[in-house]
């Protein structure tokens, strides 16, 4: 078995037997599950229903408007199949794989193919991707993503090593003991494994929108045809027109496309600077967070230690030789040699007598040279247990990881209760390069931030400061479940954390604030599952990645910017765009309802609605949803969106019914009424586009001027087409009128809404 592994068949027999490990990765649609998710819509069978409707009646040209259905589907379709790509692309970056010796061959399987009794290879920079046992080598292994210690450990023959950790030196050949959901991380993480709701406020606000229309377009469809085929002088045809008119209104077709579209957009510009994005909404989320929680060990730091300096307490020794022939004669056993024999391991010199390797229980080791003594390194309160006597040495803990080189006469199993003290090596953690840059970024933004780890306190206080965070510190130990919500809003930094806690300081946060936490390791995932946004580092566990909605591939954090700079972009402009799209959507609503007492027929048919929709709505609300915007999302969602729409569609129906006055006054003709209603409403939903483009810039300024002029062209040079008459003196002079009266309505309308909003404001909470 050491050498040769399991045959072919012991690995088919594990398999028909179920005992194979399971891929946790994100899996995305498939091709044909997202065509057929965006053809198989309420909105598009609603629409291929209107338009059956039309066609039965004859009335061709008002089919126009399946043309945008079809559009807004197809293009749905291809943008959602571009960001399948990019991130099943990213995805496949991020997996792992592993190296098992089978029939005496070693070969390179992925995680999902690992069978129990495989024979695994392990050597340094490996994750440990299922509990094994080791059966040859030694390793040394870092359990920080498992237990949050940033010490590792050494193990040998007949040791478990778990799922999720790393191997840090050595190599080792180890038995598969536990797959799939007997593996020790699935223990740890069993209870992320839930369907997280997605918190989005533009998801929550556009699904609370959508119900509404959902429930009133059918029974205010039907009042609507038995209404007007009871209008005077209305054939069956007409009746027809004028109520698919209606219902085309009320449907925002291409609102929820719109958000999706800039939202995968969002995904592909990200995925250039090597960020996984897993989850759409969550660009969203990251642009509103308030406070952010990071987990030390791999995430502020690189997991790597550094010697800062020296401090010899002996003037007549050579600090260099002596750590040369240490680090010659010593194993690489902890990260902290590791980090002093990549300064001094030079050549050997001293020869050896006798030597004490390093344990995680002892914390120190020593090398008994022949002529030149015994030399002890290992932290100074296990060497020299009196404080009195390590005075001097103290000033140093706080700020550094502080070892202690001592000699003494001879080596012996216990620590000698006089030993001379050569040198301190002061070392510190490897702060990752970008981490104090985006701190300092987030902290500017107004972004609190805390640090959650399972490492000792001291040692998280001292990388919280060097990466600028302030504020007290805890020793999570000393806590329990109930003390949670006042030590969130009293620390800033916490150490000792078990799993557990971590998620219970997440939920804690989240019933005031809009958290997001950046962890790495499989004691991160019950926090991570726990948080509204989460974000992995690659080099972490498997579990971490999978259960996180943002991946930073390239373990940099200074492309978290990005991510909000994103999500910035998405909801300004998305408010912005969905405004123009819930204007129409509101001003078909009210007509509807009024045209249902009104024994006249309905001012638009669908053709008209395609004029106003294109140069009003579609080409402004694209266009305007992919501009730069890094300013900073400000209020509710719905109401910012209904403060712009709903003033704009209430003086919509006004200038509407004003125009049926003056043609009852006035005896205009049908075709009259509807021309007047058309342009009085693309001059209102012009207004209402110029509000959302201030300021104006170059682009938004020729973007309104350009939609402007096509409305104007439309209307005037393909009348017949839009179905409208030829504009007299006369009806130039009511149309002057309607826009002054439009103009002041505007106003009016958008001061009572403004009240309203303050006067309720839990009316619009999503």
């Amino acid at each position: 078995m050491e050498t040769i592994g399991l045959t072919k068949e012991e690995v088919l027999e594990r398999i028909d037997k179920g005992l194979v490990n399971y891929d946790t990765s994100v899996k995305t649609k498939t091709i044909s599950q997202i065509i057929f998710g965006n053809i198989f819509t309420l909105f598009n069978l609603l629409n291929f229903a209107l338009g059956m409707a039309i066609l039965f009646v004859g009335s061709y040209k008002n089919l126009l408007f399946l043309g945008v259905v079809f559009c807004n589907t197809f293009i749905s379709i291809i943008q959602e199949i571009r960001s399948k790509m990019a991130i099943d692309k990213l995805s496949l970056i991020a997996s792992s794989q592993i190296f098992v010796i089978r029939e005496g061959k070693k070969e390179k399987i992925k995680l999902d193919e690992v069978v129990l009794d495989d024979l695994l290879c392990l050597q340094i920079g490996n994750q440990v991707v299922t509990d094994a046992k080791i059966l040859s080598g030694s390793v040394e292994v870092n359990e920080s993503y498992i237990t949050g210690e940033s010490d590792s450990i050494l193990k040998g023959k007949g040791d478990i090593i778990l799922s999720g950790s790393f191997i840090v030196s050595g190599n080792c050949k180890a038995k598969v003991i536990h797959v799939g959901e007997d593996n020790y991380t699935y223990k740890i993480s069993k209870d992320a494994k839930y369907i997280k709701r997605v918190h989005s406020e533009i998801m929550n606000s556009l699904n609370k929108i959508i119900k509404w229309i959902s429930f009133s377009i059918l029974p205010i469809g039907g009042f609507l045809f038995y209404n007007q085929l009871g209008v005077d002088g209305s054939t069956f045809q007409g009746a027809v027109v004028a109520t698919v008119a209606a219902i085309i209104g009320m449907i925002p077709e291409g609102l929820v496309l719109l958000t999706s579209t800039v939202l995968a957009v969002s995904v592909l510009r990200l995925s250039r600077k090597n960020i996984l994005v897993q989850e759409l909404y969550c660009i969203e989320t990251l642009a509103r967070v308030d406070t952010i929680c990071l987990d030390k060990t791999g995430t502020l730091t690189e997991g790597e230690q550094e010697v800062l300096e020296v401090i010899p307490f002996k003037e007549d020794v050579s600090m260099d030789l002596i750590l040369n022939n240490l680090c010659c004669n010593l194993s690489e056993t902890s990260s902290t040699m590791q980090a002093i024999c990549k300064k001094y391991q030079k050549e050997a010199t001293w020869k050896v007598k006798n030597m004490i390797s390093f344990s995680s229980e002892r914390k120190y080791s020593a090398v008994d040279f022949e002529e030149y003594g015994t030399y002890y390194i290992g932290a100074p309160d296990i060497l020299i247990p009196d404080k009195e006597k390590r005075k001097g040495m103290e000033s140093y803990f706080e700020k550094y990881r502080v070892l202690m080189v001592g000699r003494t006469k001879k080596l012996e199993e216990k620590i000698p209760s006089e030993i001379e003290v050569i040198c301190l090596i002061l070392l510190k953690d490897k702060i990752r390069k970008s981490a104090i840059q985006t701190l300092e970024y987030f902290r500017n933004q107004k972004v609190d931030i805390k640090v959650i780890s399972g490492d000792n306190i001291d040692s998280v206080k001292r990388i919280a400061r060097e990466v600028g965070i302030v504020g007290e510190g805890i020793d999570a130990t000393t806590l329990d479940s109930k003390d949670m919500e006042s030590a969130v809003s009293k620390y800033s930094i916490f150490g000792r954390v078990t799993p557990i806690q971590k998620k219970e300081l997440i939920q804690a946060l989240k019933k005031e604030h809009t958290v997001a936490f950046v962890g790495d390791g499989v004691n991160d995932v019950l926090a991570l599952k726990e948080s509204d946004i989460s974000i992995a580092l690659p080099s972490g566990s498997e579990a971490a990645r999978n259960v996180s909605e943002i991946v930073l591939l390239d373990s940099s954090f200074e492309t978290l910017p990005d991510v909000v700079y994103e999500g910035r972009r998405t909801i300004n402009n998305v408010e912005r765009s969905a405004s123009l799209f819930l204007c129409k959507t509101m001003y078909s609503l009210l007509l509807a309802v009024i045209f249902l007492f009104l024994n006249f027929s309905y001012p638009f048919v669908p053709i008209q609605l395609t004029l106003m929709s294109i140069f009003t709505i579609g080409i402004p609300a694209f266009f305007l949803a992919l501009e730069p915007n890094r300013e900073r999302v400000k209020g509710s969602f719905l109401v910012n969106v209904l403060s712009k729409s709903f003033p704009t569609s209430l003086t919509i129906m006004c200038n509407v019914l004003i125009v049926r006055l003056f043609g009852f006054f006035f005896s205009l003709h049908a075709d009259d009424i509807s021309t007047l209603s058309v342009i009085i409403t693309g001059f209102t939903a012009f207004m209402l586009l110029i509000r959302i483009s201030k300021p104006f810039n170059g682009y938004r300024l020729f973007l309104v001027t350009i939609m402007i002029i096509c409305f104007g062209v439309g209307a005037i040079g393909f009348r017949e087409l839009f179905s409208l008459s030829i504009l007299t003196p006369f009806l130039l002079s009511i149309l002057a009128i309607l826009m002054v009266i439009s103009l002041l309505l505007y106003e009016v309308n958008t001061l009572l809404f403004e009240w309203f909003v303050r006067k309720k404001p839990k009316t619009f909470k999503v």
